[in-house]
Order: C-alpha cells, then structure tokens, then sequence
C-alpha cells in the first residue's frame, strides 16, 4: 500500500468538475437511456462494458467499448472487463496534482469525471435460490473495485451507484459540472453500497459455503477477520465468538414511522434471512414498526412449540398462549381460541402468531375480534377470504424456511451484543429436581412443561399460570416478582385455583410463592438458586404443593 503525501503547493483547488467523459456499467439498467441521452446531449463521451454498451448502442447513443480503449478484448467470460490500468489510472488519477496529469499525459489516458456503476445482483440471486455456482457468479469483482477507486478520487470524479441519483447528476452536469459536496455524497454512498455488498458476500460463504466445509478446519485463531449477521450468528456453534462481526441489511421499506409517531423507521433485511422480515404480506395495512415488534415476539412465543400452539401478543408480551388440546378437531382454531380466553381484554388490537396453517375455524373466531396482525406459515383458502373481508388486518405467511435464529443481537450505545437464542431445543424434564409435595402425574408435569416454555416468552420479572396446555393468567414485566405473582393471580381469577405456576428465574424470598399458594396453585416450575432457596421450600411443603427446581432460568428483557 503507498499514500502520496505531496507538496501541499502541487495541489489545485477543485471544486466544480465539468464532465467530459463517462464509464458507465450497469446491472440494473433503470433509467440508464435516458442518463446515457443526457450525457451525448452534453457532448459528453461514454466508455461502458458488455450489455451495458450494447443497451445504449441499440438505442442509438454513441458509445465505446471499454475494449477499444484497453487494446484487450473481455475475456473469461466476462470475468476481465475493465480490471486494466488505463481504465483505472483514469479513475484514480488526482488531477489536483500537476505530477498526476502529466503521468496521464504521458501514457496517453484520458481521465473519467463521472462513473455510474451498479454491482451484479448478488443479492438477489440469493434470495431467488439460485444453486451455488449460480451465486457464485453474482460476485462482482471489478465494479466494487471501479467504485471504490472512484470515491476514493471523489475530488475528481464523481461515483454514482443508485439510479435515485441519475436525475441530480444531470442537473449538475447542465449547470456547469459537479461540485464538491455532491461528489462527497456519492462517495459516501458508494463506499456504503460496496460495505454492504461485501458483508452480503461475506455473509452467504460463511452460511453456505464455510457452512459446508468441515468446522473444525475453521481459523485456528478462532476469528474470522469480517463477517455478517448469518455469518456469525445463524451457523455460529454456541459459546464461540468471531473476533469481528459486521452487520448489514438491504433496505425493504420506509416504515410510516417508528415506535412513535414522531421517530423516522425503516425495515432492513438480511442476506439469506427467512424471518419476520421476510414474511409475504397477503392483506391489509401497512406493517408499522411496532406490528413488525411485536410479530416478531408472537413467533417466538408459538414456534417454542411443536404441538399446534397459538400465541397473542401485545406490546412484546403474551396476553396468551396456549397448545391445542388432544382431541381437538380444529388444532389450530382449539388453540387460537384457549390462548385469547387467557384476557380477552388485553387481546384486543393484538397480534397472532400460529405455528400451523390458520385454518376456518380459526378465522370465523379472529374475524370477531379487533386484530392488528396475524402471522403463519399459511392460510387456508376458506380463512383468507374470511379474514380479508376485513379491511386493514395484516394478513402474513412465513417463507417456507423460516427458522427462529440461534442467535440474538440488541443494540446498545456505542455497540451491540450478541448472544445464543435462549430455545427449548433439548428440553427434558427427567433433569428437574423434585423438592416438594408428591411427584406430579402426567397431565400436572404437561402442564409444567407447557407452563415453563410459555413463560420464556414473557418479559421478566415473569409469573405464568396455565392449565391444560394454556396460559390462565400472566404477571410480566414488573421490577419485583411479588408484584408479577399478583398481577398473574389477579388476571387468572377464579381460574389460579388448580393450575400450574413457572417463574421464569428463583423466587428471592418466600413472599412472591405465597401469593401464589394462596391462590390455589397445585404445582410449580422455577430455576431454584436463590440464597434462600430453603425458605422457598419450606414454604411450597407447608402447602403440601409439587415444586420442581428446573436448574435454568429464562429471564426476557
């Protein structure tokens, strides 16, 4: 790597740059005549590559090949185009210095002052499923590599990546040429645009091609120098940590606005992601950022289970949630209608997420109630019609490849963490530990069971009651679990009296258990660990009530 660092009295000011000549190469071709017939207009030359060229010849545009100018012709394919010094001596040559235009000069290379590059559609292909090979191909080499080189001399040329862009250049060019602030902003664009692009690349080698090979011929360091959300989160093995991750995402939509209504927001999605942000949009209103929030939990919350399991969601936490009985019909409609029976109150203006086809029946009981989204893995044709007769509910289906990810990322100031998903992947009770009253029977350690998986979905300090396979009242989100266990009582009514209770972390002190054995709890799941675990205990035995100590808990923030 070399830095000039010339004589400051060498440099001339550049502020406005007229336009002379233009390499244009583009995959996406939007707009691209109408620039192209602007640039002639101008009198301005156009060098451009392979289709791009043959699109503006046809339009009968002058143009000239990028081989006429090399002396080589494109070879491999198309591999080799304009990987050539003539054409990135003209791209890089710093006309402030006297030295730089003498040594153009000198080869006879005439200089570019407007660049217009859009890389192959890597992306898309990915998303299209193309096999391997297919992709492969897709790896732009020499347009980042003409990009980069052009914003790096933004104080020569101007690097445009994005048709958006086409119409401003234009006017610039009309008036005279392109000043200085317009080329730092196209190059910061353009830097960003090729960031993204690598981190996309980076992203599918690490899930689809490093993903493939033998994992422990990985770096022996145990770092990888760059790479992307799937790359180090999706295929990551737990507990180990790239040295480096970068993330990144493709710009879907601009959302109405944020969390509020005064908070710009955007929707973003990952290279290879088949979550929230890749579900299909059949019907209603536009997704907002907190449909997109609170969608996200309701997957969560179903998909913990592999029974047919319904969850409604209402800011990011469970108004309910329920599996469908074993002699149900209708799995799907028994469990949509069990979980919003846990408060109805609270579901209204919800949303839905169910782990199985959302079938009639479920749909005749969701047309009745005011319902913001409903996500799952399909509808069927009698429930769509159904619930689209409703005007603004979201109706959305998952890709067929939606997984939940194993791994999270939360923003903090000045950063981000990133930790293991916290799923039930390996879920067995035979590890929980009875510390009080008889052993459970079969329904009471189902109901457990069912009780400490839908407590993972609730935000902490989180108290969950259920009975037979469904959420009867939920304490979520308080800064004591005293508080959470009255607020779950509270919400259950008559119905705490014989359920089942799981907290999702040890209950400090006796306080927050009792309210619950006042209530008529028969049974409870917590992580046990608490310095007073023996208080606890004694308590549970003094009520004569079945306690298992599970050895985990599942704190939700």
């Amino acid at each position: 790597m070399s830095v000039h660092a010339a004589d400051p009295s060498l440099h001339r000011e550049r502020d406005v740059v007229p336009v002379r000549r233009a390499l244009i190469s583009v995959s996406d071709k939007s707009g691209l005549l109408e620039l192209a017939g602007a640039l002639d207009a101008a009198g301005i030359e156009i060098v451009s590559t392979g289709s791009t060229a043959s699109t503006i010849a046809a339009a009968g545009i002058p143009v000239t090949e990028v081989a006429t100018i090399t002396g080589f012709p494109e070879s491999l394919d198309g591999r080799v185009k304009t990987l050539h010094p003539v054409v990135h001596a003209g791209l890089l040559a710093d006309l402030r210095l006297a030295s730089h235009e003498q040594q153009l000069a000198d080869l006879g290379i005439a200089p570019f002052e407007l660049v217009v590059v859009n890389l192959y559609p890597f992306v898309e292909t990915v998303a299209s499923g193309a096999d391997a090979p297919t992709v492969v191909e897709n790896v732009d080499i020499g347009g980042p590599a003409m990009v980069r080189a052009s914003a790096k001399n933004h104080a020569n040329v101007a690097i445009v990546v994005a048709p958006a862009s086409y119409a401003e250049v234009v006017e610039a060019i009309r008036s005279g040429g392109t000043d200085l602030a317009l080329r730092q902003r196209l190059a910061s664009a353009a830097f960003a645009h090729t960031a993204a692009y690598d981190t996309a690349v980076a992203a599918y080698f690490a899930t689809h091609v490093a993903g493939e090979a033998d994992p422990d011929a990985a770096d022996q360091d145990g770092a990888a120098d760059v790479t992307a959300p799937e790359a180090s989160i999706d295929r990551a093995t737990p507990g180990a940590f790239e040295d480096t991750v970068t993330l990144a995402g493709v710009r879907t939509t601009t959302l109405r606005y944020g969390e509020n209504a005064h908070q710009a927001a955007a929707l973003y999605t990952s290279v290879g992601g088949t979550g929230i942000a890749q579900a299909t949009q059949l019907h209603g209103k536009e997704m907002s950022y907190n449909n997109y929030v609170d969608a996200d939990a309701a997957l969560r919350a179903a998909y913990d289970f592999d029974e047919p399991a319904v969850a409604v969601i209402k800011h990011a936490n469970p108004c309910g949630i329920a599996v469908a009985t074993h002699d149900a019909a209708d799995p799907i409609a028994d469990a949509h209608a069990r979980a919003h029976a846990c408060d109805p109150l609270s579901a209204f203006g919800g949303v839905i997420a169910a782990n199985r086809p959302v079938t009639r029946g479920m749909a005749e009981t969701v047309k009745d109630i005011f319902t913001e989204v409903v996500i799952a893995p399909a509808f069927d044709p009698e429930a769509l019609e159904i619930l689209a007769a409703k005007k603004n509910i979201r109706l959305l289906t998952l890709p067929t490849d939606f997984a939940l990810a194993p791994r999270e990322v939360k923003q903090i100031s000045g950063g981000f963490l990133v930790q293991d998903s916290d799923r039930f992947t390996s879920f067995d009770q035979s590890t929980w530990t009875l510390v009080s009253g008889e052993p459970a029977d079969e329904a009471t350690l189902a109901d457990l069971a069912f009780a400490w998986k839908a407590c993972r979905a609730v935000k902490s300090n989180a108290i969950l009651l259920a009975n037979d396979g469904a959420s009867v009242g939920v304490g979520m989100g308080q800064v004591n679990r005293v508080d959470s266990c009255h607020l779950a009582v509270t919400r259950a009514g008559e119905r705490a009296s014989g359920s089942v209770a799981a907290s999702d972390a040890f209950f400090p002190f006796a306080d927050g258990l009792q309210v619950l054995l006042d209530a008529g709890v028969r049974a409870v799941a917590q992580p046990g660990g608490s310095m007073r675990d023996a208080e606890v205990v004694e308590a549970a035995q003094a009520a004569g009530v079945t306690m298992y100590l599970t050895g985990e808990r599942h704190f939700f923030h």
